[in-house]
């Protein structure tokens, strides 16, 4: 998935139309992080888009740095943070350093394109974690909970735009589509933008045994951070009892 301009300039804006909330995600990332290494002081956000989590994760963190490889974005989080984002694929990245923590939100990772990328793009996170450091990812939809054909609608009103939204999901094997047309009304005028993803459709069985093979056990949290799912992992860690992996208890 390749950003294009015309809809970064206006990304933050009709997901907070739609009540995203970065302030609060990114503090409820650094909680989970926390609760596993209290002392973390350092962060790498990976596809962190237009750097709107680091922003908070700074506050919160001190040392954070970023990893990004569309452009657009890029260009967008370099005006935040113009040293600590980097250009890079999340399969093959390499940086000099080593973090506490590693993020990856917002689904970004259903963007790699086989089982054989996901282990890839798990391992390299991992390898940016000191021993101990933890590891969050947000995942896509899993197959069973991927709903083929789902229509969607929504308006809303913020920073003097209205938006509307109409989205179509397909899905063909593990591989799913979703369509997406905004319409943004302001006071110069209307414009219409048209966005595709294709993600891949992995099961938590395949996410849980990333984390393992990248010697970073993970537990799934059914709920997590938005509602939909949310894998911690931690590197060097016993493997967690079936049971918590499961998602049966909740981070408190």
């Amino acid at each position: 998935m390749t950003y294009g301009a015309d809809f970064v300039e206006i990304y933050e804006t009709v997901y907070k139309s739609r009540g995203k909330d970065w302030v609060r995600e990114a503090e409820a990332v650094v909680a989970l992080v926390r609760e596993r290494y209290p002392h973390a002081g350092s962060l790498l956000d990976v596809a962190c888009g237009t750097g709107a989590h680091l922003e908070t994760f700074a506050e919160l963190v001190g040392d954070v740095e970023g990893l990004e490889l569309s452009e657009p974005m890029l260009r967008r989080a370099w005006e935040r943070f113009p040293s600590r984002v980097h250009r890079g694929d999340m399969r093959n990245f390499r940086l000099p350093r080593r973090f506490d923590a590693v993020t990856c939100l917002f689904h970004a990772i259903g963007y790699v394109e086989s089982r054989e990328e996901l282990h890839a793009a798990i391992q390299a996170m991992a390898e940016h974690l000191v021993p101990g450091g933890v590891l969050v990812v947000e995942p896509w939809w899993f197959p069973e909970n991927f709903l083929d054909g789902y229509l969607a609608a929504d308006a809303g009103h913020v920073e003097g735009s209205a938006i509307a939204r109409v989205s179509h999901t397909s899905s063909q094997g593990r591989h799913s589509r979703l369509e997406t047309r905004y319409l943004i009304a302001r006071a110069e005028g209307i414009r219409e933008v048209t966005q595709v993803h294709e993600l891949m459709l992995f099961t938590r069985d395949e996410y849980l045994q990333a984390f393992d093979e990248a010697g970073c056990p993970a537990t799934y949290y059914a709920e997590g951070i938005n509602g939909r799912g949310t894998f911690v992992g931690v590197k060097g860690s016993s493997t967690e009892t079936q049971a918590s992996r499961q998602g049966e208890g909740e981070p408190s």
